[in-house]
């Protein structure tokens, strides 16, 4: 699954951009300048993507993008979060399996699910792979 929304980007009548997903009805947020709205549009994503891991919701996957919109990535470490969490749900196990099939233990495997510790990418990427998914990245021009 990849980790990039389209955002639509409306400007505000008093100066700046309003931002809105989709994708991701409750993720609005505004910037003065484009670049400040694409800046507030990744944090504003990760902020609902964090909240949709604690409450144990769904996490969509991208629309396609439309001509008019921009695309905004989740920032790594909480794709990374989102991927384990999304795998780790559909393989039906918890953090107690997880512990068990990383050798750590379950207080350490309930880390890497919390959207809001810091765990290393490479403990990530073991992760995934322990429930079977396997880690890709892919790089871009920045726009």
């Amino acid at each position: 699954m990849q980790f990039i929304y389209p955002a639509i980007l409306t400007p505000d009548p008093s100066g700046g951009f309003v931002v809105s997903f989709r994708d991701w009805p409750e993720a609005i947020t505004q910037g003065e300048t484009l670049d400040e709205a694409l800046q507030e549009a990744a944090d504003c994503l990760e902020e609902a993507v964090a909240a949709r891991i604690d409450d144990r919701g769904e996490i969509p996957a991208p629309s396609a993008s439309q001509p008019e919109e921009q695309p905004v990535a989740v920032p790594i470490q909480t794709a990374l979060k989102a991927a384990l969490f999304l795998a780790v749900r559909e393989t039906g196990i918890g953090p107690s399996e997880l512990a068990r099939r990383l050798g750590i233990n379950e207080k350490e495997a309930r880390r890497l699910l919390d959207p809001r510790h810091a765990s290393k990418a490479v403990t990530l990427e073991r992760a995934l792979l322990a429930v079977g998914r396997r880690l890709a990245v892919e790089v871009e021009k920045a726009a």
